[in-house]
This record gives C-alpha cells, sequence and structure tokens, in this order.
C-alpha cells in the first residue's frame, strides 16, 4: 500500500470521531493482551500447574497428543478425579521437554476438561496467579498487586503486570499514584534496555510521581538523536515530561519536534499523541487553548496534516478555517487525504460558525466533484 493510500485509510478511519470527545477506557499509548491471566483465571473452570511428560506429534488427521503431570491445582469441578501427581492426556501436541512446566486453563463439560489455553510457566507465575485479586475487586486495588511484578525477572509474570496496567482506565491508575517507587521508575525509564512497549508505561507513571531530576533525565531522553533503532515508548515519556513541567515543557516539545522540521515524521507524531494526551487526561496540567497552540503547528508538515485537522475540529478550534481553506490545493496538500480532512473540517463545523458555511462555498466552486463526493462520504459515516 502506497503512502498516499495510507495515509487516505487513516482519514476515513478517524473522521467519524470528529466532534465527539475521545473516550479510551484503558492505559493511553498502553497495548496490552485482550485477556489477563487473572480474567483468563476466572472464567476457566480449571486451572493446573503441570509438568510436560511427553507427546505425540501430530500425523495424518490427527493434532497429536500431549501428557502432562498435575503439579498444583488452582481450581477443579468436584466431579473431577484430577490431583496432584496424576497425569492426564491433552488431546493436541505441545513441544516441550520432560520438566517443563505449564499453566493449563480448561472449560469443563459433560465429556470433561477441554484444555483449551496452555502457556509455558513456573512456580512463581502460579503463586502470581492465583495471589493475584479478583477482576471484580476494585481496579485501584489490584493495581497495587501489580505494580510490585513489572520488572519481575519471569516473562509470564511481568507481561502480565503490564498488560494488567495497560488495560486500566488512566483514571485508576492515576489513584495509585502514592504507591509508585519513584526511584524504580527513574532506572527504569533512563535505562536504555527498558524494552519500548514498558518504556511509555513508565514514562506515563514517572509523569505522575517524578520531580525536577526525572524531569530533567526525561528531557535529555527525548532529546536524543532518533537512529534506526526503535523510539516506540518516548511518546509515553514525552507525556510523563509534560505532566512534570506543563507549558514549559511544551515549548520544548513545540520547538524540537513540531514546529522543527528536521525533525522526522515519527518524531512529530510521537509528539502529536502526547499533545493528545495532555488533552484528554493531562489533569489540567496545560491550558487547552495552549494545546490547540501546539496542535496548529503541525498544519505546516503536509504529511501530518490530516491528523491535526481532524483533533483540531474536535476540539472545535474553527478559528484556523481561513488557513485552511488557503491551503487546500497548494501543492504540498493537493492529495486526497489533504483536501478530504480540509472539507471535513469545514462540514464538521458550518453549523457552530457561519464563516465556515462560506468557505466551504468557494471550495464548491473550486472542486465540486471532490468537495460533493466528500459531503456524501461525510453523510454516509454518520459524522453529521
Amino acid at each position: 500500500m502506497t503512502k498516499i493510500a495510507v495515509r487516505y485509510v487513516s482519514v476515513l478511519l478517524l473522521v467519524l470521531s470528529w466532534c465527539t470527545t475521545s473516550i479510551v477506557s484503558a492505559c493511553p499509548l498502553c497495548s496490552g493482551p485482550s485477556i489477563t491471566l487473572s480474567e483468563q483465571l476466572a472464567k476457566s473452570h480449571a486451572v493446573v500447574l503441570a509438568s510436560w511428560v511427553g507427546g505425540q506429534k501430530p500425523s495424518g488427521r490427527t493434532f497429536g497428543s500431549t501428557t502432562f503431570s498435575v503439579i498444583e491445582i488452582a481450581r477443579m469441578p468436584k466431579d473431577e478425579k484430577l490431583s496432584k501427581g496424576s497425569q492426564f492426556v491433552e488431546p493436541r501436541f505441545r513441544t516441550g521437554k520432560q520438566g517443563d512446566l505449564w499453566l493449563l486453563f480448561g472449560e469443563h463439560d459433560n465429556e470433561g476438561v477441554n484444555w483449551l489455553t496452555a502457556i509455558q510457566g513456573s512456580e512463581a507465575a502460579f503463586k502470581y496467579i492465583t495471589e493475584a485479586p479478583s477482576p471484580k475487586n476494585p481496579t485501584a486495588e489490584r493495581l497495587e498487586y501489580y505494580l510490585s511484578f513489572l520488572e519481575s525477572p519471569d516473562l509470564t509474570i511481568s507481561n502480565d503486570a503490564y498488560g494488567e496496567f495497560a488495560n486500566a482506565p488512566w483514571e485508576e491508575i492515576v489513584k495509585v499514584k502514592e504507591k509508585f517507587d519513584r526511584e524504580k521508575l527513574s532506572r527504569w525509564v533512563a535505562n536504555p534496555k527498558t524494552h519500548p512497549t514498558r518504556l511509555g508505561l513508565y514514562g506515563l507513571l514517572l509523569g505522575l510521581c517524578g520531580n525536577a531530576d526525572d524531569a530533567a533525565m526525561m528531557k535529555k531522553k527525548i532529546e536524543e538523536p532518533a537512529e534506526t533503532t526503535d523510539r516506540l515508548g518516548i511518546d509515553g515519556v514525552t507525556c510523563g515530561y509534560l505532566l512534570l513541567t506543563g507549558e514549559q515543557g511544551l515549548d520544548l516539545i513545540d520547538k524540537i519536534k513540531l514546529k522543527n522540521k528536521n525533525a522526522i515524521r515519527d518524531e512529530a507524531y510521537f509528539a502529536i499523541q502526547a499533545v493528545r494526551f495532555m488533552w484528554d487526561y493531562g489533569l489540567d496540567r496545560i491550558s487547552k487553548e495552549r494545546l490547540k497552540q501546539s496542535m496548529r503547528e503541525v498544519l505546516n508538515r503536509p504529511e501530518l496534516v490530516e491528523i491535526a485537522i481532524i483533533d483540531l475540529a474536535r476540539w472545535e478550534d474553527w478559528s484556523i478555517h481561513e488557513r485552511l481553506t488557503n491551503l487546500y490545493g497548494q501543492p504540498e496538500y493537493d492529495d486526497v487525504p489533504a483536501k478530504k480532512a480540509i472539507v471535513c473540517f469545514l462540514i464538521a463545523g458550518q453549523k457552530k460558525n457561519p464563516e465556515l458555511r462560506a468557505d466551504l462555498d468557494k471550495l464548491r466552486k473550486r472542486d465540486p466533484k471532490f468537495v460533493k463526493d466528500t459531503e456524501a462520504f461525510f453523510r454516509r459515516t454518520g459524522s453529521e
């Protein structure tokens, strides 16, 4: 898919949110598993820690089989005879060697336990999930438990603890900020070996509990030259930095990421993500008008202009209507995504600001077919 096609699709997907409030149920900027171990435990009828004994590889029409020996039981239906030390055969081959430990989750029916999920685990992971608070408990209370496991050397544990935070609403994470270990978070953010997906979360958490020294460290990390290495997570660090520094910090982000034409696209996009975050979740550390000012800077970057237009429409910043009308069709803005974004902006705002209706009429005269098609698209998507 070409860059133009990708941008076109992005407009189709994003335009639906133009005049609505952004609602995200999970932690902003975090990507977590669809289901965590505690949720898997809660919905399973049978849960055991088992040792791999042997297996038969698939052949012909069979899926093979695996023999396990039960080490510990977290949950088991009363009419099941499995107990510690007993063996059972799962009608599916799992690669392993003798002694490998697995966490198995199953559903129970008239034919017995159907083991639907198997995860290579450990005794520590089994203890971790069996002692974890129920998903029915208050989210903030549960997050306190997972805090101490975020950097566990057991990846099954640390990945799941991260997932609990990634799936948690931001307002629930904020409730736990007094429990954060600032020194640990600071070390994790500063450590170049911290995985990029974790870095974003740790940056956000440090933004809730950090100090001036942490802000200086995060500033240095943000200013590092972007290379071919993965910079994922720097958006979360930028958000944390802005939570600590407010408008003064945003002045820096504008200068080095948004106004700087030499800043690569991804770096500018990470900065945009941070501005969006501060609008939706920034605890009023930066005024709405100041955030609009930063987003307007993105209008000078043709490759990102439709993103800025969509956010400014969502924020009802109709003040840019004349500027957008003048940009329409200019050499660097004369492509489908940019033109569609401008027309949709004018359509979305015309009921709230009559001047936008006049601008839309101008574009109808200049480019009647494109504007007509875009208006039809806008109505079709239910954005009106």
